[in-house]
């Protein structure tokens, strides 16, 4: 095995069966999010209610997941490099977040997602988000949401071609990291639309508030302009200056003490013993 070789081993190894519930839960977590666009209301219906029964499933889903990623895929030493990165994040999100949309704690998620491998990335952003919540008294009915937006954040920059060394790394973590800024902020804009306020806006009928049962193009219609009014030109552009930034600044030196981290931790099998001679006197 070459030397890039061994940096390239994921400290979370995802066996078939994880693999297989980390999938489940990203599927019940993606239509959680997107409930308002898959919800069909009878034209006799008086009340619309969301399915809360889901929304209390996914904190258990979550659980789950982490607990069938964790058995028997860490040892000591990574599980206790994922207790430092999720410190470091906690605390990097209390003084990063709040301000025009400036976050710190995906920096650190995407790094270590990149070179930890998908499955540390998703239980990174997991913890992560949990514990800066406690820090920072954010436990609210949102932390679910965040918790499974910020895993895939993490597991995605763990999915990202391996080879890609030098700049080309960089720009390209630089460029997730922009993309990634704006696809958690759709998708927690795509969680609280329901219940904002409709904005009424100059030149167009109606709100921007979702509208049950309405045409999935005209909702998804709806949305757009929410987020787009409510949050791309502001928070998540802070968000995504952010990242590149980070990534720019810090991510050759981050990276390359992570990876040392990845061989000093990650046991990718015991030593060969030297053959021993089957027959004879020894010499």
């Amino acid at each position: 095995m070459t030397r890039e070789e061994r940096l390239d081993v994921p400290g979370l190894r995802l066996r078939p069966r994880s693999a297989a519930v980390l999938a489940a839960a990203s599927l019940a977590g993606l239509m959680m999010f997107c409930w308002p666009l898959l919800l069909q209301v009878p034209p006799d219906a008086g009340t619309v209610q969301p399915p809360f029964l889901f929304v209390a499933l996914l904190p258990v889903i979550v659980v789950v997941c982490l607990a069938e990623l964790t058995e028997g895929g860490m040892d000591s030493k990574v599980l206790a490099m994922l207790g430092v990165l999720t410190a470091i994040n906690a605390v990097m999100r209390g003084l990063g977040a709040g301000l025009a949309g400036i976050e710190t704690v995906f920096f650190l998620l995407i790094l270590g997602g990149r070179v930890f491998g998908p499955g540390f990335g998703f239980v990174l952003g997991c913890t992560s988000l949990f514990a800066s919540a406690l820090l920072t008294g954010g436990v609210g009915p949102w932390l679910p949401f965040q918790m499974v937006a910020s895993a895939w954040v993490g597991m995605c920059a763990g999915l990202l071609p391996r080879g890609v060394r030098g700049r080309r790394e960089i720009v390209m973590l630089v460029v997730y990291g922009v993309v990634a800024a704006y696809a958690y902020g759709l998708l927690m804009n795509l969680n609280g639309w329901p219940y904002a306020l409709g904005i009424e806006v100059p030149g167009h009928e109606g709100t921007l508030s979702f509208v049950p049962g309405a045409p999935l193009l005209e909702n998804l219609h709806r949305f757009g302009l929410y987020t787009l009014l409510t949050s791309t030109g502001g928070w998540d552009t802070g968000r995504a200056l952010a990242n590149s930034l980070a990534v720019v600044l810090l991510g050759p030196a981050v990276l390359t003490t992570l990876r040392r981290a990845v061989r000093r931790a990650v046991v990718v099998g015991p030593a060969p013993s030297p053959a021993r001679p089957t027959g004879g006197a020894t010499p």
